[in-house]
């Protein structure tokens, strides 16, 4: 994964030669990929990204229930903005599990064109705090101890991470945090 200047981290790479990947769902978890918001699509088709990356899924109640995890200040406005039953673009599966854009050597596309929660993952930030998912299949994480050395492995930086995040929201139509 490249920081927010573009230099690549050559650990993302050797995740993907391994499998198991953050770019990898379980069989019957694709409802629980996260949203593309319009702006990710465009730039993504920009950079390359055809038809077959992407597919509509419906707003199921695990879905939702994920989202609600992610902002649980915000159950009412993630309802408002994706309702039950309704449609959001995410990104196409293979029947491994596979991202469609991930290649032998991590994502196809270039850093500024992937999708923002790609680009933030493994972390985010509640309530202010900067945080990170314990994945078990992360390379990085299996490198590195704690939040510090995991940026590092990542080329990432909190200005980075805080950045990221601010526009994911953005982009998603969540309203800005003070």
């Amino acid at each position: 994964m490249p920081n927010a200047d573009g230099d690549e981290s050559d650990v993302c790479a050797r995740c993907a030669k391994h499998g198991g990947t953050c770019c990898t769902l379980a069989c019957g978890q694709e409802d629980l990929c996260f949203p593309l918001s319009t702006v990710e699509r465009v730039g993504m088709e920009h950079a390359g990204a055809r038809p077959h990356n992407f597919t509509p899924q419906v707003n199921t109640a695990g879905f939702l229930d994920n989202l609600c995890r992610l902002f649980p200040s915000e159950v009412k406005t993630i309802c408002a903005l994706f309702p039950p039953g309704k449609e959001h673009d995410r990104l196409s599966i293979l029947q491994n599990g596979a991202c469609s854009l991930l290649g032998a050597s991590g994502c196809s596309l270039p850093r500024l064109a992937r999708p923002l929660y790609c680009r933030l993952f493994p972390f985010w930030i509640k309530n202010g705090q900067e945080l990170y998912f314990e994945f078990a299949q992360c390379q990085a994480q299996r490198e590195s101890r704690g939040g510090a050395s995991l940026r590092r492995s990542l080329s990432m930086t909190s200005e980075h991470i805080r950045r990221t995040y601010k526009e994911l929201r953005r982009a998603w139509g969540l309203p800005e945090q003070k």
